[in-house]
């Protein structure tokens, strides 16, 4: 893997990747950041895996930017290329358009689609989760297909629902808690996000693949039957 290593700071590296961004570069993040995990380096923090970078975060009373820049070197050299982890998919059902979607027309009389149309396509693809960011727990999914790919709200919203799923440019993602928020909302999932009470607080992590699938608005209020389902339905394995 090659990399251009900078400072942030006097408490982070940032490891810059080069490549465009894609499936396969966000494997070998996903390899370089179980690297990490294996090392278990005294006076690394945390490192924050992102499109084309991982930055790490580090006590500078323990470790200097050379102390660090080499670990990432030794690092980068250890044997392995598989990712010894679970590999999920997590199915995400999602109420389309109406109250919880009010802007599956917007995206759908900007393809010239129908609404129809539009969650058909938004339904039929397999997203790769390669961050998280913006808010905690929100996963910034690619694969979206162009035929829908709509540009961002020209003002953004005040008020943007947990649960809401969007769409910006050729990307989706869902909005973990309440906020401010550009993104055109077509849906909406019962699933919680984000959950400060449990010890992994994010549904998500960078790696996953993601799978919506339309229910009923009647459906969509038994959440707790749904969100069970779809716990069920996850999957684990070993991604390559």
């Amino acid at each position: 893997m090659h990399f251009t290593l900078y400072a942030m700071g006097d408490s982070a590296v940032k490891v810059d990747f080069s490549g465009d961004v894609s499936p396969e570069l966000n494997r070998e993040i996903q390899l370089f950041s179980e690297k990490l995990s294996r090392a278990n380096i005294p006076g690394v923090l945390e490192w924050v895996p992102a499109f084309d970078s991982v930055t790490i975060y580090y006590q500078p009373h323990r470790l200097s930017y050379a102390d660090v820049c080499n670990k990432i070197y030794q690092i980068n050299g250890m044997n392995g290329n598989r990712i010894e982890r679970e590999s999920r998919l997590v199915l995400v059902p999602v109420v389309y358009g109406g109250q919880y979607g009010p802007d599956l027309g917007r995206v759908a009389e900007i393809n010239g689609l129908s609404e129809e149309e539009v969650i058909h396509i938004h339904c039929g693809q397999e997203y790769l989760v390669y961050m998280l960011g913006f808010l905690p727990g929100f996963p910034y999914l690619g694969g979206l297909d162009k035929r829908i790919a709509t540009p961002r709200l020209e003002e953004p919203r005040a008020k943007t629902f947990a649960g809401s799923v969007g769409i910006a440019h050729e990307q989706t993602g869902i909005y973990p808690i309440e906020s401010p928020g550009g993104w055109n909302i077509i849906g909406k999932t019962p699933l919680t996000l984000f959950n400060r009470e449990k010890e992994d607080a994010f549904l998500f992590r960078a790696g996953d693949r993601v799978k919506f699938y339309e229910v009923s608005e009647s459906e969509f209020e038994k959440q707790t039957a749904i969100e069970e389902f779809v716990v069920e339905e996850a999957y684990d394995g070993k991604a390559d």
